[in-house]
């Protein structure tokens, strides 16, 4: 904050608040804020009904349902505070009230300063990422000996769910399923779809374990593949292997894409791959560092990213393969070591 002339940092909602103290904050219409300044100590201003809630071991201010939290809020910002970095997940009327209160403070995004501490894991969340990774790699083996035909879409997604939760994961994220020609849409949310023999099924799915994100995607397919998609998917495995590959230091964001894409591009399915190759994980499923043409961030050990080209045929198929990855010292460790091939299922 120091350095980068910050006079003040506001935490609400979101991952930021249990990553500086540990304490994750219910999202509704009281607020709970920890505000720090770059020279004292910081206080935990939380509603006294959520008070019994706070282990942190930091100073707590608890608001009774009768007073003004902004307000408090504001004078322990105090004045003059210049420039206040504000969490991006603070509602907007939180925001609008402290601007009214504060009409001489310069508000800012707390993200560019989040996300460079966030950015770089230690050890300790490097394995809490891979113990998350091993869950879902488990959940896979399970759906390999999984019938899908004569469910539907949503049926899977919830057997999924309750598999992910047996794996140890203490909450479900997503669990996407998209079959047929629905797979050619990254996002599918599951219907009522029946899975039929002759699909490719897109299983996309996570959660946390332990506070920590897993997110994995493997292809499965019912009896026999559609014409072209299994020499499309020889060219997606090339590609995420190659990407995967291309993970060390000191190489940029935006390289590890273009090791994915160009891949792709060269074997005339370019058009096809349209997001990017991956997104940073941690406290939140989706984070920096984001694997797209244009980052030059250079990668640093203790990054941690997903890596996942994908291939779509609008009103055909979907393919996609999703690897979280760490960098080390030496290179790239994947967080998720299930079989990449695709899996065969009645």
């Amino acid at each position: 904050m120091e350095q980068r002339g910050i006079d003040a940092l506001v935490v609400t909602t979101g991952s930021d608040l249990p990553y500086l103290i540990g304490y994750k904050a219910m999202e509704n219409e009281r607020i709970t804020a920890l505000v720090m300044s770059a020279e004292g100590d910081p206080i935990l201003i939380v509603p006294a009904l959520e008070e019994p809630r706070v282990a942190s071991g930091i100073e707590t201010r608890a608001w009774e349902e009768t007073e003004d939290p902004i307000g408090i809020i504001a004078g322990v910002i105090g004045v003059p505070a210049p420039r206040v970095a504000i969490g991006n997940q603070t509602w907007a009327t939180f925001l609008l009230g402290l601007q009214e209160r504060l009409p001489t403070t310069r508000f800012e995004s707390a993200e560019p300063l989040m996300s460079e501490l966030r950015m770089v894991k230690d050890t300790d969340e490097v394995a809490a990422l891979r113990a998350a990774g091993a869950g879902v790699d488990g959940v896979v083996g399970r759906l390999a000996s999984t019938k899908f035909s004569g469910q539907t879409e949503r049926q899977l997604s919830r057997r999924i769910d309750e598999m992910t939760i047996d794996s140890g994961h203490e909450r479900v994220g997503f669990a996407i399923v998209a079959s047929g020609p629905n797979g050619a849409s990254p996002h599918h949310e599951p219907t009522d779809r029946l899975i039929e023999a002759g699909d490719a099924v897109v299983v996309d799915f996570g959660g946390w374990m332990a506070g920590y994100a897993s997110d994995s995607t493997r292809m499965f397919i019912v009896g026999e593949p559609p014409d072209g998609f299994i020499e499309a998917y020889a060219v997606l495995e090339a590609a995420q292997r190659s990407a995967v590959d291309a993970v060390k230091p000191g190489v940029t964001a935006e390289s590890i894409d273009a090791a994915a894409r160009d891949v792709i591009s060269d074997a005339g399915y370019g058009d096809l791959f349209i997001h990017r190759t991956g997104h940073g994980i941690g406290l939140d499923t989706h984070e920096r560092p984001y694997i797209v043409p244009g980052n030059t961030i250079p990668l640093v050990p203790g990054m941690t990213f997903s890596i996942e080209p994908g291939i779509y045929s609008p009103g055909q198929w979907g393919m996609r393969i999703e690897d979280i990855v760490a960098v080390t010292d030496e290179g790239v460790e994947r967080l998720n070591t299930s079989d990449r091939g695709l899996y065969v299922v009645d």
